[in-house]
């Protein structure tokens, strides 16, 4: 995977270029410190990924990654600030990652590995989907929609369980319902789950029905919601 290094300060150019140049499937083919000179090497060196610091003097990296939304050939994006102001920004201009400096190796690791799975599923457009943003060891995560099993409302977080990992987040289910309800349906009160992910239903013993996952899964389904559970379950 090519990457190119963006940031003003000549200090993390060079500790970025060195993580990721010892990573494997992963060198780094050019620098740039600004917004304008980015876009320029863009066009000229064709990379697959760009490491995007976000405050540079002249354009900066929000207004850098705006004008890739178009580009016919984008690369992805992952931002790398000192600031986690931005994360929710992040979402428009279909950022794959978010890092927060000083950048930690293990997380340089995890964004470089989202971005190459990726790569390798042919959705190199720069487009990772809508996201939703998870802080986890004091990190920014962005978490693609798509990846997205269920949504589990704990008390005033929602926990977001994907196939090999979970991570808590700070939203209400009722919002997250209004802006993705179209990818998921209402199991309970306390539960969305993934369209994509429904594999069948059960009614145990006792009355109560069970919403079967195609990771195995089983989520207890309400009497209110049950008859919409069917309807999705028929439809598909």
């Amino acid at each position: 995977m090519k990457v190119l290094i963006v940031d003003d300060e000549p200090l993390a150019r060079q500790r970025l270029s060195q993580m990721v140049a010892a990573q494997a499937d992963c060198s780094v083919v050019g620098t740039a410190q600004t917004g304008e000179e980015a876009l320029a090497k863009i066009d000229q060196l064709g990379p697959d990924l760009v490491l995007l610091d976000i405050r540079m003097p002249g354009m900066d990296g929000i207004s850098t990654a705006r004008q890739l939304l178009d580009h016919p050939h984008a690369p992805l994006l992952v931002f790398c600030s000192a600031y986690d102001d931005h994360a929710l920004t992040a979402f428009e201009v279909n950022a794959t990652d978010y890092l927060v400096k000083p950048v930690r190796l293990e997380r340089l690791r995890q964004a470089l590995d989202k971005a190459l799975k990726l790569l390798g599923s042919h959705a190199a457009q720069g487009d990772a989907g809508p996201c939703l943003q998870a802080r986890v060891r004091g990190e920014i995560r962005l978490i693609p929609v798509a990846e997205v099993h269920y949504l589990l409302a704990d008390a005033k977080y929602v926990e977001v369980h994907c196939a090999d990992y979970s991570v808590l987040i700070e939203e209400s289910l009722v919002s997250l319902e209004d802006r993705y309800g179209e990818r998921f349906v209402r199991v309970h009160r306390n539960c969305l789950v993934a369209l994509d992910q429904l594999a069948g239903l059960r009614r145990n013993d006792d009355g109560s029905a069970l919403v079967r996952l195609r990771s195995g899964v089983g989520l207890e389904v309400s009497r209110r919601n049950l008859a919409a559970v069917r309807r999705v379950l028929k439809s598909r």
